[in-house]
């Protein structure tokens, strides 16, 4: 009997830890639902601590994605319009004129359909022949002396013809305007054999790619650019007409400028020329008519021409 009892006792005591272990693997089972995402048995809690929702996930992943990412470029402003637009002019003017303009920000060229065609440049090719010199000198490691520079202010602000001569001589005469030609990248000019400075060929286009050329650096160089375009800006008594004068005063003021005009009595003919330098743009116009009209005409009719180029404001 003894022995029967402590038999049951065991057995009763074995399926006890059997129950024990069950219900502690069951209780396992059910916690284990309760944290699985997507489970039915899926706690509120263990949504909110194991798992995010759809839309919390997407948001997460923006999120990521958005720190990621390199920003987004800025789209870059519409670039300011010339204040010029090309047309045809029917202004009533005697003799012969042409012009063009040359946008610096792209390169692009607008003119007249004989912006092409060449006249002799007079004056205005001053601003190559001093660009020329201090572009020289300082290649050759020279200062131009404080009594240089002074003949080369005369030369730009008051057009003076005997300084001029000089520097021309200096360096090398027509070697010169060759070099002009090649380094402004010019395609209609022509050197005026023997003839002088005055007699330089050049085209209303190539007027506009010398006044880039000035403004760029390849003229004068890098230790002179910014001298001469001030001197440009400073021309003063009968060089100061025609392009910059269809401007306001304020802003005539910033318009680099170099005129030249000249009584031709081989051909009876005055040759009046105007090169403009503005923040985006440079200017060619040039006049041939006969010369009993006076200086004043081509001067006049230079600012004309320019004004009626001028894109209208509101």
């Amino acid at each position: 009997m003894a022995a029967r009892s402590r038999r049951r006792s065991h057995r009763e005591a074995s399926r006890l830890r059997l129950a024990a272990i069950t219900a502690v693997l069951i209780g396992l089972v059910l916690v284990s639902l309760r944290l699985l995402p997507g489970s039915p048995f899926e706690s509120t809690a263990a949504a909110e601590w194991g798992s995010a929702s759809s839309e919390d996930r997407g948001k997460d992943l923006t999120d990521r994605k958005t720190r990621s990412a390199p920003p987004s470029p800025s789209p870059s402003p519409e670039p300011e319009p010339l204040p010029f637009e090309a047309k045809s002019l029917n202004l009533k003017i005697e003799g012969w004129y042409a012009w063009s303009v040359l946008d610096r920000r792209t390169g692009e060229i607008i003119g007249s359909d004989n912006m092409a065609e060449t006249s002799t440049t007079a004056s205005l090719i001053k601003s190559w022949i001093v660009a020329d010199y201090l572009r020289l000198s300082a290649d050759a490691g020279q200062t131009p002396s404080d009594a240089k520079l002074a003949d080369l202010t005369k030369i730009i602000r008051d057009s003076d013809n005997v300084r001029t001569q000089t520097v021309y001589e200096e360096i090398d005469t027509t070697a010169s305007i060759r070099r002009l030609i090649s380094t402004c990248d010019l395609t209609d000019s022509k050197v005026s054999e023997d003839r002088g400075w005055s007699r330089t060929q050049l085209s209303p286009r190539d007027v506009a790619r010398l006044g880039n050329c000035i403004v760029d650096g390849r003229a004068a160089g890098p230790t002179w650019t910014k001298w001469l375009l001030n001197e440009m800006r400073l021309v003063r008594g009968a060089g100061d007409f025609g392009i910059r004068k269809a401007f306001p005063t304020a802003e005539a003021k910033k318009i680099a400028i170099k005129n030249g005009w000249v009584d031709r009595e081989q051909e009876q003919e005055i040759h009046v020329n105007c090169l403009a330098i503005g923040d985006t743009w440079t200017m060619g116009v040039m006049l041939r008519y006969d010369i009993d009209k006076g200086y004043e005409y081509g001067m006049a009719n230079c600012q004309k021409i320019t004004k009626a180029l001028q894109t209208p404001t509101l």
